[in-house]
């Protein structure tokens, strides 16, 4: 294999790298915990938080409540990352070295 096939053999993987990225970035993910729901896009962006049972929330739970938001988020953040991780893992194993 020539220089110039290795080169444009790279440069069909960064387009379509950059594609699956793209996906990922417009892919909204979904987070939970026991008392919230939230939604994140592939940038790691939140979108939306959505407390759930509001009706029987009391002041002592305000702690909690913050608690299963941090939960909720980093649970949709691996969502993104594990996605992100599964389209792109394929691109390391094709090219050794170049990633």
């Amino acid at each position: 294999m020539n220089i110039q096939a290795i080169m444009k053999q790279a440069q069909s993987l960064q387009k379509d790298m950059q594609k699956q990225e793209e996906e990922i970035e417009k892919t909204t993910f979904d987070g939970e915990s026991a008392l919230v729901k939230v939604k994140v896009n592939g940038k790691k962006e939140i979108l939306s938080v959505e407390i759930q049972n509001k009706d029987n929330l009391e002041k002592d739970d305000l702690e909690i409540l913050e608690d299963m938001i941090m939960v909720a988020i980093n649970n949709a953040f691996k969502k993104v990352d594990d996605l992100r991780e599964k389209k792109m893992s394929k691109y390391s194993n094709m090219m050794p070295g170049l990633f």
